[in-house]
């Protein structure tokens, strides 16, 4: 097998408390924190909404939807990830945003280079990983998008 076949382009993305591997294809674009809007009343885990390529999507505090606490990231750290769905309501919401605190990095794992660690994953936490010796956390999509879809106009 070729060298491509046997790893996966995949995305660091920094929260608060942790960071967040993603593979590449799960993401559609990376954009400014900015322009967000949100109304009184809103759950503790969303910023907001962006409008995106014509779309009102809801942007996601991944750190709040986990049971921690809001941080909206300062000056020009963070960013908005949009997010392609893959759960039961793709056809009424095809992606979701997620706010990081920082800019996400690009890289390519192999199987071996990713090991499952013994951790207590909260609700938005699928599971903890070792990767090159750094601990990251695989996010439970469906769980998101269970709460985007909620927020949904």
């Amino acid at each position: 097998m070729n060298e491509n076949s046997q790893s996966l382009s995949c995305v660091m993305v920094p929260v608060s408390d942790r960071q967040l591997l993603l593979p590449n294809v799960s993401i559609a674009e990376v954009v400014d924190l900015n322009n967000t809007k949100t109304d009184r009343g809103t759950p503790d885990w969303l910023i907001g909404f962006i409008d995106w390529r014509g779309l009102n999507l809801p942007v996601i505090s991944y750190d709040a939807a986990n049971g921690n606490e809001l941080v909206v990231p300062g000056g020009n750290r963070g960013r908005i990830i949009v997010v392609n769905t893959i759960g039961p309501n793709h056809g009424q919401l095809p992606f979701m945003a997620l706010v990081t605190q920082g800019i996400p990095s690009q890289t390519r794992l192999t199987e071996s280079e990713i090991k499952k660690v013994d951790a207590q994953p909260g609700p938005a936490d699928l599971m903890q990983v070792e990767v090159e010796g750094e601990a990251a956390w695989i996010p439970n999509l469906e769980y998101l998008e269970s709460l985007a879809v909620t927020a949904t106009p």
